[in-house]
């Protein structure tokens, strides 16, 4: 059968408001051409992100009433730590409210309170942007170390998310010492949501394994993650993803997850770690921090509902409409001569902004033209993931279609396609924009912008 259908049925229902064109421009004035600013009440279809924006099954609604809120050892807890042991392997795991607090406390941990980082760096194949910033917060610099392949829109390599590791052999000798942590970003959220092959992460350990360096993950997307290596790499076909993702996660000394993707919740994060001592460090500073290590900042409900979504989400028939539903959107607008990220990732499209706007230049930040103009039209919310965000950093300028789980049906991925579409025939009355008001490292989640006038980007 061709039809992709959604391996669930619709139990609730909460209604999407339509607007009007004027009053989608009304809002995006009001919020500096900055969709992060504009509130969801007045977004149709928000695929801004993927993170913490799903659905929850009927199972973790019945553990969100199962919750035990004891401030210390709740049976919650213990449940949600049986299954991380299950699923990870690892036997140290501490809950934490969200990702970038994992993030945080592993990057304290590995190198200290800021500065103490000065010197030091952490290569990856493409840290993403909270990840990027907690490591400059602390003083060290991230170093993105993607191959050729990954950092191309158009190449249909199966896995763009790996790491050259000539790239990282030659920083690890020229930099002995400076180095706490490689860190793998599985699936690569920066490029694509593309993926990383098993013999990959195989091929980091060893070489982390010489030079003495541990291996962290950012495991957000796992699940996702596996499947691909179960699709697309050789050898693995017969394996299951519960094991391929055991088996990867068994190649690493530490890994942060932000739950709010491959748990399947609206909140949450864990933080893995072997070494005792970085454990026992770890956890002072989530007391510290977060709460109790029981409890990381989260309620019980929420350590319930993160446990069984972790489950689910390596549900072999949930990935394979997962991703399939995610192809075929990329299919479609391929079709109809969109450039994508290629091949479709495991939770977004990829639009390509600068071929999209190619009247408009990196400086004018295309990305943002087309995510606000994909709003203004049709009131769908997408991410910018270019020069805004990513700044010096970015190697290609993107428009992020963040699909959340087990959320929006095949209809409303059919008017995506259209709007996306109807915005091509007119793209190149999209005009280009300036900041106008900017701070700090994560300045896409609070800039204003204002656009630039046609007679000046005509000019340019």
């Amino acid at each position: 059968m061709k039809t992709i259908i959604e391996p669930f049925r619709i139990k609730t229902v909460e209604p999407l408001r339509l607007t009007t064109i004027s009053e989608r421009r009304d809002q995006l004035r009001r919020a500096g051409y900055n969709l992060f600013r504009v509130p969801a009440r007045h977004v149709l279809i928000d695929l801004l992100t993927d993170s913490g924006t799903g659905a929850m099954s009927s199972e973790q609604w019945a553990g969100v009433m199962r919750g035990d809120e004891s401030y210390a050892g709740a049976d919650s807890y213990y449940r949600f730590l049986r299954t991380v042991r299950s699923v990870t392997g690892f036997d140290h795991v501490l809950p934490t409210h969200q990702g970038r607090a994992s993030e945080r406390i592993l990057v304290e941990t590995l190198i200290g309170s800021p500065p103490a980082g000065c010197g030091k760096v952490i290569p990856g194949n493409a840290h993403f942007d909270t990840t990027r910033a907690n490591i400059e917060h602390a003083g060290a610099e991230a170093i993105d170390l993607l191959t050729e392949d990954g950092r191309t829109a158009v190449s249909a390599a199966p896995f763009k998310g790996n790491l050259d590791t000539k790239r990282l052999r030659a920083l690890l000798e020229r930099r002995p010492g400076d180095v706490p942590a490689v860190m793998l970003t599985v699936t690569c959220n920066t490029n694509g949501g593309q993926p990383v092959a098993f013999r990959n992460v195989q091929r980091v350990r060893a070489i982390c394994d010489e030079f003495g360096v541990p291996l962290i993950l950012d495991a957000a997307r796992f699940a996702e993650n596996a499947w691909f290596i179960k699709t697309r790499e050789p050898g693995q076909a017969a394996r299951s993803v519960r094991e391929i993702a055991r088996s990867v996660f068994e190649l690493a000394d530490g890994a942060t997850i932000s739950a709010k993707k491959d748990g399947l919740v609206n909140i949450g994060g864990v933080l893995l770690l072997r070494d005792e001592e970085m454990f026992q460090r770890a956890s002072d500073l989530l007391i510290l921090t977060e709460g109790f290590v029981t409890y990381g900042g989260l309620a019980g409900r929420d350590l319930e509902a993160m446990a069984i979504g972790i489950d689910e989400a390596l549900d072999e028939d949930y990935l394979r409409y997962r991703v399939r539903s995610i192809e075929y959107l990329g299919q479609k607008l391929a079709e109809a001569g969109v450039r994508i990220v290629q091949p479709p990732g495991g939770h977004a499209i990829y639009i390509d902004a600068a071929a999209f706007c190619p009247h408009i230049p990196a400086a004018e930040f295309p990305g943002q033209a087309l995510a606000c103009a994909l709003y203004e039209h049709a009131g769908i919310r997408a991410c910018e993931i270019g020069s805004v965000m990513l700044g010096e950093h970015a190697v290609l300028e993107l428009v992020r279609l963040a699909i959340p789980r087990r959320t929006y049906t095949q209809s409303h991925i059919d008017y995506v396609i259209e709007a996306v579409l109807e915005v091509k025939h007119r793209a190149e009355e999209l005009v280009g924009f300036r900041l106008a008001e900017s701070s700090g490292s994560l300045r896409h989640f609070t800039a204003r912008f204002e656009p630039v006038s046609r007679e000046r980007t005509a000019t340019a």
